[in-house]
């Protein structure tokens, strides 16, 4: 083959090398962009790092029906699929910002900034933003990426077309794999450093959080009932330990505070005594203990979004009646209690139901001890009888009395309820769907709720046939779940087996299938079995 031959194939393969060297070049100036944003954010505040950030924006502007299939897809996961996904996308943009840097090297470089000015809007749009700093991560990353993209792009070889007779064809390989290799080292480094620093608080929330003793309460919560549990295998323990319990928030981080330099404050319309407390002034004051059973308003019929704990903490009422706050039905002025999260997290209660002798307080511990961090360490609140969106504000530091007609929550501006009592529901545990159980006796079990108002009732049917009552267990309380269930004489075949439950109010479940906005799922849960 002549020479003529073969210069088109050198020359194709020589810019085919060029471009994947220059997606290459983009991969390491990204890797690089957010290994420096990671240490900045250390010394800034690790919620204003790009990833967190963007995650943060892109959950406050997806759709509610997107993010309720998230939550049904990938459950605590969802979060971590959501970071991936971030930095999958990231990588590929890095990918095509190398690439075409290879013919417009400026260009190219310039497009990681535009990505920093993308990371800076959304750290400066979030709820807990504190200025103008949360921007510099973002930035200074932004601006270390593009710089190196630069470097990298100007050592590759040059455009057959653009080398001097002189120079010949080749260039200095060991230069560039020199460069990117140190580049992807230190960037390797300076992320390692970057997570050091930034755990280095949440180490001391959690030396905090083991220096905590809960003290006895003084008003107990009763003996759980011997019969509160059914002795039906695979039905939910009464109490759900804490690793098992639910988590659905909107915190891609999850906040590390130290219980030590944790404040709430408290004011707003109507209080007439502001109060600013640390974690110890809770402690000092008479604590009560109750078992509570919490259920999230993206909980669909028969879901496991629903849980029960014995919590200990702060009666809400005894803390608001201090500062001079009356009930709007005594004519106080503020009918909503805004409670807001370190976070950013504002969470709207009814004034009305927190102080109407409900058990609710802004717990401190949870199962026998201090709250998890994904639970809310140091201090979270709840209502009994609430879905969680209206009343459980975890990692709280403020609480603002004001009125529903002033201001929209974070989920009421996205379209849900402003108040939100929890519905009657009830699931089955056991059968399984789709199980496959000998025909014979089978026992139908599973799990009620109607929170502060009780269960009286549940029943099964079996197909079309007539509603036949369960067994209820032992009462703890009206505020938390009740287990049920129901020995059935199976035949064999294809079954539907649905429950029902009937709450104290004489107010049966009702077979009206709803999805979960506004205010949470309604319909009967069922279970298709095979009975062999």
């Amino acid at each position: 083959m002549s020479d003529h031959d073969k210069t088109p194939r050198t020359s194709s393969a020589r810019t085919w090398t060029r471009f994947a060297l220059g997606a290459l070049s983009g991969l390491l100036a990204g890797g690089a962009a957010l290994a420096v944003a990671e240490l900045v954010a250390a010394a800034v505040r690790p919620q204003a790092g790009p990833v967190v950030a963007v995650g943060g924006a892109a959950i406050d502007r997806t759709p509610i029906a997107v993010k309720d299939w998230a939550i049904r897809t990938f459950g605590a996961n969802d979060k971590l699929v959501l970071q991936l996904g971030i930095l999958a996308v990231l990588t590929l943009f890095a990918l095509a910002l190398g690439a075409f840097a290879v013919r417009h090297r400026r260009t190219g470089a310039a497009g990681v900034l535009v990505f920093g000015v993308v990371g800076a809007a959304a750290a400066l749009g979030r709820p807990d933003s504190t200025g103008v700093t949360d921007a510099l991560p973002s930035v200074v990353g932004a601006i270390a990426g593009a710089a190196l993209l630069y470097v990298l792009v100007g050592l590759l070889p040059a455009p057959r077309r653009e080398v001097p007779r002189e120079r010949g064809e080749g260039w200095d390989r060991r230069r560039f794999v020199l460069a990117a290799t140190a580049a992807a080292a230190a960037s390797a480094g300076t992320g390692v450093l970057g997570r050091a620093l930034s755990g280095a608080g949440g180490r001391e929330a959690a030396a905090s959080r083991r220096r905590i003793t809960l003290p006895s309460p003084g008003s107990p919560a009763p003996a759980v009932p011997r019969r509160a549990q059914v002795r039906v295998p695979e039905v939910s323990p009464f109490v759900t330990p804490n690793r098992d319990f639910y988590r659905v928030d909107t915190a891609l981080v999850v906040p590390r505070v130290d219980a030590t330099t944790w404040r709430l404050r408290l004011h707003g319309e109507g209080v007439a005594r502001e109060k600013t407390l640390t974690f110890d002034d809770l402690l000092r004051r008479e604590l009560i203990e109750r078992d509570i059973t919490l259920t999230c308003v993206s909980n669909e019929v028969g879901g496991p979004y629903v849980g029960n704990a014995r919590w200990i903490g702060v009666r809400l009422a005894d803390l608001l009646e201090e500062c001079g706050v009356r009930r709007p039905s005594e004519g106080g002025p503020a009918d909503q209690l805004v409670a807001r999260s370190v976070d950013g997290m504002t969470i709207g209660s009814p004034v009305e139901d927190v102080m109407d002798g409900r058990d609710a307080m802004l717990a401190l511990g949870m199962n026998g001890e201090p709250l998890p961090f994904d639970h809310g360490f140091p201090v979270r609140m709840l209502v009994p009888g609430l879905y969680g969106y209206v009343s459980a504000c975890k990692w709280i530091e403020e609480i603002e009395l004001t009125t529903f007609d002033a201001y929209d929550a974070y989920w009421v501006k996205r379209d849900w309820a402003r108040e939100a009592p929890i519905k009657t529901q009830s699931r089955i545990d056991t059968p399984k769907p789709f199980a496959r159980p000998r025909a014979g006796t089978v026992m139908v079990a599973g799990v009620a709720w109607a929170q502060h108002r009780g269960i009286d009732k549940v029943e099964i049917r079996v197909d079309d046939g007539p509603w036949q009552e369960a067994t209820l267990a032992a009462e703890d309380s009206r505020d938390t779940w009740r287990q049920w269930s129901y020995a059935w004489r199976a035949g064999k075949g294809s079954h539907t087996l649905t429950v029902r439950a009937t709450d104290r109010t004489g107010e049966v479940q009702t077979d009206r299938r709803t999805g979960t906005v506004p205010d949470g799922a309604s319909g009967r849960h069922s279970v298709v079995v095979t009975v062999e």
